[in-house]
Parts: structure tokens; C-alpha cells; sequence
């Protein structure tokens, strides 16, 4: 689940200016997209909710535009509100879960940096975390529906 309305990756400094300077450039991300690709053509299944506020903000945009690439790749991405999540009480916090029983705390510094994970072994936070997760699954909707909804209400507010 990633939770934040920004995330300060060095890794995406530029390919952010260059989206919102109207030059977008998904170069970066290749390496990942080509992971993604092999793992799931290998039979892993690769998902995640991004819970977002409105108005979007930039990085948020930028997330949602290059997600289309990440999505076709076979990544199943899907977004959820935050209202929607506060009222489901989901975390609001990211976090990973890998294979339902490894479960990986994210952190971040006050610039949005990640600075580290915390591997969780606790049985009953790992159950509660799928739990949040199955939660956050049923109310979000797919990348692409939500990029529809996203620019329709985008241009009535023009």
C-alpha cells in the first residue's frame, strides 16, 4: 500500500521535471518495467493500492501517468481515495507484503525520502496488514478507470 502524496526518489528527479515541464520521459523506469515483465510472465503476481488526495498533487500525477506503463507491464496498480481509506481506517502508512506472510514497514524523513524498511515477523501484525490490504483492494479501482474518472473531473474543472 503507498500512502504518501509524494515521494522524493533522486532516482526520478529528472523524469518528474521533464512531466511537469510537459516533457514527459519514462526512460528511468525501463529496468523496472522489464522486472516487472519477466516476474510476471514467471507466474508472480505483483499489486498495490495508492491511496491519493485531491486535488492531485504533481507527483501524484506523475505517479498516475508513468503507473500506465508500469499497469501494461503487469502490474495490477489501483487507487482509492484518502476519504475513502480513512473511512475503510486503513494505515496511513506504506507498507509491502510479500507472498501474504512477509510483511515490510516503509520510512520516510521529513523530505520525502525513503530512508529505510523494518521487516515485521509478528504473525498477528502480518495478518492484520492483508487484512488492510483485501480492505484496500475491494474499494480501489484499476489504474485505468481511475485515470478516466481522474481526467474527466480534471477538464469540468477548466
Amino acid at each position: 500500500m503507498e500512502t504518501r502524496d509524494r515521494y522524493n526518489s533522486p532516482r526520478e528527479t529528472e523524469s518528474f521535471r521533464k512531466f511537469v515541464a510537459g516533457e514527459p520521459d519514462a526512460s528511468y523506469h525501463e529496468n523496472w518495467l522489464e522486472l516487472v515483465r519477466e516476474a510476471t510472465a514467471a507466474g508472480r503476481l505483483f499489486s498495490r493500492v495508492r491511496v491519493v488526495s485531491f486535488p492531485l498533487t504533481d507527483y501524484t500525477r506523475f505517479s498516475l501517468w508513468i503507473s500506465g506503463y508500469t499497469n501494461k507491464a503487469g502490474d495490477d496498480i489501483r487507487y482509492l481515495t484518502r476519504d475513502e481509506a480513512e473511512a475503510a481506517n486503513l494505515p496511513r502508512y506504506d507498507y509491502w507484503l510479500f507472498d501474504s506472510c512477509k510483511l515490510v514497514m516503509m520510512r520516510f524523513g521529513d523530505d520525502d525520502r525513503f530512508v529505510g524498511a523494518e521487516v515485521v515477523e509478528d504473525p498477528a501484525i502480518i495478518v492484520e496488514h492483508n487484512y488492510w490490504r483485501d480492505v484496500a483492494r475491494h474499494h480501489a479501482i484499476p489504474r485505468d478507470d481511475f485515470a478516466l474518472r481522474y481526467e474527466q473531473r480534471y477538464h469540468q474543472r477548466r
